[in-house]
Formats: structure tokens, C-alpha cells, sequence
């Protein structure tokens, strides 16, 4: 694999455990991470498709765990048992569920703190009760987040750069909203090219169906990993 490849996660965002394989069975020789969403948790459960997935690539539970501290650990705790290597839960959560959640992690999890959502702007802000702008929010909740321990953060493409400046090196940024100009913006509000959110400071990309939705996902997953290896 390239060293742009080691930057992609797919996005399983698939409605059955037999597509998310077919995907996987496609593309892993080509790519090394795959992301199991809600959608395939809630259809596929979590269980026989982790293993079948980590036969050859490894994991990226994006479950967004929002709830009490101590469902939240459990929670955490049987992900790691799975062999689960990115988990993802909400920073809005506070401080304690945040230190639950990396307490009860085993092994070589990373727990990854999601600050704002790539569908939400301003206007969704001010209808949750927040004031403040969408680069002022997630700075706080990312704060919050390293203050308590998560290893990294998800955050839209826009506020790389910003991330950066205050935290350095010191977290991983995965970025979803990630968007090769040939592809339609679908509901996402504040994205970038994969080039683009390289270039800014990404870790990580997220990309779902750029490369899911198209004729032959091989061929597109190719093309993106074709622009990002140019330079």
C-alpha cells in the first residue's frame, strides 16, 4: 500500500453486513481502515463483523457514545474486547464520561473524541443553546477532550488548521467531510478535498460514498489515492 492509503478510512455506510464484506473483500488490498457506522452496527451487530474485518484491515467503530459514564465504559470496555482499534464517542459528553470512556479501554484502542458534527453549522449551534462560532466550539470540546485523554479528535476539514495551532502534533485528527471534487457534496456542510484536508494537517480521512456509491468502488478508491500520491 502507498503512504496515502495508510490516510484512508472507508466508510462502511452500507445497509448489510454482506455489502460491507463485499467492500472490504474489494478494496483491502488497496486501503487498511474501515469504518463500521451506525447504520451497519444497527443492521449487521458488531461481533462476527469486527473479526471478519480485522482478518485483513483494522477497525474504526464510529458509534459516537453519548450517554452515562458507566454505560459508556461498558460500552468502550467490550468494543476493546473485540479488537476494535478507533472508537468514537461525543466530547459533549463532559469530563467524567470522557475519563470513563478512556478508562475502560484495553489494549491498543484509541478513543477519539467527536467535537462537532460535518452536517452542522452555525444556525444548528444557536438551536442547541451554543453562542459561540462552530471554530470557537470545537477548540473547547477538543480541549476538554486532551485535557481528560482521548488520543484524538474528529472535527470537519475547517477546523484543521486551528486544531493545529493549539494542540500541535500532540492528538490525531480524523476528518469526515471529505470530498474529491468529482464527487457530489451529498449532506455534508463544511467539507474539502482529500487533497486539501492532507495539505491542512489531517491524520486521517474518512470517506464514505465517494467511494462506496460509485459503479466500481475499486476504480474510485484508486483515482483518490492517484491525486493524493502526485505530490
Amino acid at each position: 500500500m502507498t503512504k496515502a492509503a495508510d490516510k484512508i478510512i472507508v466508510a462502511l455506510d452500507v445497509p448489510t453486513q454482506k455489502a460491507a464484506l463485499k467492500l472490504v473483500t474489494e478494496l483491502s488490498s488497496n486501503v487498511g481502515w474501515f469504518k463500521i457506522g451506525l447504520q451497519l452496527y444497527t443492521a449487521a451487530g458488531a461481533s462476527g463483523l469486527v473479526g471478519a474485518i480485522s482478518f485483513v484491515g483494522k477497525v474504526f467503530l464510529d458509534l459516537k457514545l453519548h450517554d452515562i459514564p458507566n454505560t459508556v465504559a461498558k460500552t468502550v470496555e467490550a468494543a476493546s474486547k473485540l479488537g476494535v482499534e478507533m472508537l468514537t464517542i461525543h466530547l459533549s459528553g463532559g469530563a467524567e464520561m470522557i475519563q470513563a470512556a478512556v478508562a475502560a479501554r484495553t489494549g491498543k484502542m484509541s478513543i477519539l473524541g467527536v467535537t462537532v458534527l460535518t452536517s452542522a453549522n452555525e444556525q444548528t449551534l444557536r438551536e442547541t443553546g451554543i453562542s459561540d462560532t462552530l471554530d470557537k466550539q470545537v477548540l473547547r470540546l477538543a480541549k476538554l477532550g486532551i485535557e481528560n485523554g482521548v488520543d484524538g479528535v474528529v472535527a470537519s476539514p475547517h477546523e484543521i488548521k486551528a486544531l493545529r495551532g493549539e494542540f500541535g502534533n500532540k492528538i490525531k485528527i480524523v476528518v469526515p467531510g471529505v470530498r474529491p471534487s468529482w464527487a457530489e457534496a451529498g449532506d455534508q456542510k463544511r467539507f474539502m478535498t482529500p487533497r486539501e484536508a492532507i495539505d491542512a494537517g489531517a491524520d486521517y480521512l474518512v470517506i464514505g460514498r465517494p467511494i462506496t456509491a460509485q459503479n466500481n468502488p475499486r476504480e474510485a478508491l484508486a483515482k483518490i489515492l492517484g491525486e493524493l500520491d502526485a505530490r
